[in-house]
């Protein structure tokens, strides 16, 4: 994740590179009514840029400043209304999504650079008799007026279009999706088609690694968000050693945690240690970017949030859980990437594992098991990811993993208190299942 990335995800960084905007439009505009070009146009234009005096001019960019500010006041409050009902009603993991939404960002960036636009051009004007200056020359640039009353425009278009956005980003299916996304986009980036297939190795790590490498601690404590594989491999091609990470994106680490094994240990020297710790970098919160298990933790926390007794709402559980089904059966159909890196020479020097399907499945069919065994139409979800996980699934291990869910989740439904009807149906339709999953491994 390069600098440009990280800045993209915060909420401040859209509105910012609009307000430049925004000041650098209003100065060259302004610079275009000094070299008086607007008198030598055609005729027919003065229907398109119209012309007031100082005064009206004033009083315009007054008015356009004034009602801008107080907008970008109004929606921002909006938003941050909006924020603390999804913090509260589907988790505060997921206000990382609003926040990092680039209609937001737009819309707050629109009324903020027509307020500094507006007054920009308005401190340019001049009239005779002004304060301080009364022998000043007379100018008002017409054309930077009237592309302020284009912003204008502009921000009842944005308006509307706010409302719309705001009402449709708090929809459960508007949530579920961006996380969706967020998690395809993840599965896409550290397990694309056939890189397991781009190093053929069949090197282990040293049977006393503990024993014989060094270790690099940390240098503050936070999450891991993003690993530079790239820069490590650089360090260990310079420092002519293996690198084995013990941490992977999205765990919690602190100053003494060990982040990399050096090997052999005489390698390891402050100048490798500081690449390894510039390599892992470590923030207060977790991203999507590298951290699978995070995306997926954010629909199954929307799945779990939705069965509390205070909120009791079955159906987005299952809207979560088919989501969720999307991205583990993406995930289930691409072959474990290998966890060794080489450089150019070919020679493996870093070692970082990746999670694995089985894992990440496991840990959402856990939660459905823990926390819906009461809702017999989430627990049929359970069983239909299962299903879809199972059929895109190149590794055996996934498959008797996914075997071993099915009958604990039968397990959870007979043991719920259901009607003996409902219990029958279930058992049916988990036998189903497992017969599908045999076929599928055959």
């Amino acid at each position: 994740m390069n600098i440009l990335q990280r800045l993209r995800e915060r909420f401040w960084f859209v509105p910012a590179v609009m307000v430049v905007a925004a000041v650098l439009l209003a100065e060259a505009l302004i610079a275009v009514d000094e070299l008086a070009i607007l008198p030598t146009l055609p005729g027919w234009l003065d229907a398109v840029v119209y012309r007031v005096g100082a005064n009206g001019s004033r009083d315009i960019l007054g008015a356009i400043a004034g009602s801008s500010l107080a907008v970008a006041g109004t929606t921002f409050s909006i938003t941050m209304a909006v924020l603390a009902l999804t913090s509260s009603s589907y988790g505060p993991r997921l206000v990382r999504n609003f926040m990092a939404d680039r209609g937001n960002q737009a819309v707050l960036g629109v009324f903020v650079s027509t307020f500094l636009y507006s007054l920009l051009v308005l401190r340019s004007i001049r009239a005779l008799g002004d304060p301080g200056d009364p022998d000043a020359e007379v100018f008002i640039p017409h054309l930077a007026v009237n592309g302020a009353v284009v912003l204008a425009v502009l921000d009842i278009a944005v308006l509307i279009y706010f409302i719309h956005h705001i009402s449709d980003s708090i929809q459960v299916s508007t949530i579920a999706r961006r996380v969706r996304q967020d998690l395809h986009a993840t599965v896409d980036r550290l397990y694309p088609e056939q890189i397991g297939h781009d190093l053929h190795v069949d090197t282990r790590l040293p049977d006393r690694l503990e024993e014989e490498a060094a270790p690099v601690h940390g240098a503050r404590t936070g999450y891991v968000t993003y690993v530079d594989e790239e820069a490590l491999l650089e360090a260990a091609r310079s420092g002519d050693a293996l690198l084995a990470l013990r941490v992977v994106p999205g765990q919690y680490v602190l100053q003494d945690t060990v982040l990399c094994l050096v090997h052999p240990r005489e390698r390891r020297d402050d100048k490798l240690a500081e690449k390894v710790r510039g390599a892992v970098v470590v923030s207060d919160a977790r991203t999507p970017y590298q951290d699978v298990d995070f995306a997926v933790q954010q629909l199954t926390e929307l799945a779990v949030r939705a069965l509390s007794p205070g909120t009791n709402d079955p159906y987005t559980a299952v809207n979560a859980l088919d989501d969720l089904s999307s991205g583990l059966a993406l995930l289930a159909a691409r072959e474990l990437p290998s966890p060794w890196r080489a450089a150019d020479d070919g020679v493996p020097r870093v070692h970082a594992p990746r999670p694995d399907a089985v894992s990440l499945t496991s840990d959402v069919l856990d939660h459905v098991r823990w926390y819906a065994g009461t809702a017999p139409s989430v627990m049929h979800a359970g069983l239909t990811l299962v299903r879809r996980v199972g059929r895109h699934a190149q590794d055996q291990a996934l498959r008797a993993r996914l075997l071993t869910q099915v009958r604990l989740l039968t397990e959870a439904f007979e043991g719920a208190g259901h009607q003996e009807h409902d219990v029958e149906v279930f058992r049916e339709r988990a036998d189903e299942v497992a017969r599908g999953l045999a076929r599928t491994g055959a």
